[in-house]
């Protein structure tokens, strides 16, 4: 069978064509908006259900509803090692939250929750419009596991959960529910000069524990995204547009079916440029057989 010509999507010529490509995008912004707003709204302005809280105190430990306890697991691993003894409450919370990201794939957190996703990805987008291609520091993927580690030795060394402290996401967090203050703008102009200055995508994609730590619960998790090779042209678009281009890689979803790394954050940006629609939502567990028999059969 003779390759398929390679051809890009075309730019959107209406606003129904932008909404749609931009879609996921979209849908990441609201999520993250709408979580921020219900905190905001619990604290600030007492919304309530049935006289219970809507959504309290903040991202490592909150209650919904007054009712259902949800712990940050990695902020409760850190106490662990920092030989803090979690109430049953606390331990409820971390695997109830990590019972959800195991269903949608942990780094899900870090393009649909996390606030300094907004921080980096307009970053990322200035340095495209200004044409920076150029990196100050090339950073390879595993220094985000060394930091991962390295913070875990912190917490036992020094008794208290270390990246908790200094970590920009809690920073922004707590000071956009409770009131702005230094730290969380230092936090924000940091991150930023980071990811603008120093390298591309260099906070979230090469530094960050926490997305180091959702990356290795990501490994199993549910949802993925599957890939057609029957389909699929090799144009590159997908590599463009992902924050962690290292996850596309051609041989190994050849062999497998799916993006498997971790590291994926199911931002769902290659599915919206591939014009062979040869990426698309799936379950890891699910045989991707079909699909290699519809390869084989396009060989013959």
């Amino acid at each position: 069978m003779a390759d398929k010509p390679i051809r890009h999507l075309e730019k959107p010529a209406t606003l129904g064509q932008w909404l749609y490509r931009y879609r996921f995008t979209i849908a990441r912004r609201c999520c993250q908006f709408l979580l921020l707003v219900l905190f905001i709204g619990t604290f600030r302005l007492g919304w309530s259900v049935m006289g219970k809280p809507l959504l309290s105190v903040d991202l490592s430990s909150s209650r919904i509803l007054g009712i259902i306890p949800m712990s940050d697991p990695y902020a409760a691993l850190q106490r662990l090692i920092a030989q803090y003894w979690h109430s049953a409450e606390t331990v409820e919370g971390a695997l109830i939250v990590l019972a959800v990201y195991w269903l949608i794939s942990g780094r899900s957190f870090c393009a649909w929750v996390c606030p300094m996703n907004l921080v980096t990805d307009f970053a990322f987008w200035l340095r495209s419009k200004l044409g920076i291609k150029t990196n100050f520091l090339s950073l390879p993927n595993s220094v985000r596991y060394l930091l991962l580690a390295v913070s875990l030795v912190l917490c036992y060394l020094t008794g208290t959960a270390a990246f908790e402290h200094i970590s920009p996401q809690a920073m922004i967090w707590r000071d956009a529910v409770y009131g702005f203050g230094l730290g969380s703008l230092s936090a924000i102009f940091g991150i930023f000069a980071i990811d603008f200055a120093v390298a591309r995508r260099g906070w979230c994609g090469h530094l960050c524990p926490l997305g180091a730590f959702w990356a290795i619960w990501g490994r199993i998790g549910v949802l993925k995204i599957k890939f057609d090779n029957s389909t699929c042209t090799k144009c590159g678009d997908c590599l463009k547009e992902c924050p962690e281009p290292q996850v596309i890689n051609f041989n190994k979803l050849f062999k497998s079916g799916q993006i498997s790394s971790g590291e994926c954050t199911n931002c769902f940006k290659c599915i919206a440029v591939c014009p062979e629609k040869s990426l698309k939502l799936g379950v890891q567990y699910l045989s991707s057989a079909s699909n290699q028999a519809k390869e084989g059969e396009s060989n013959k």
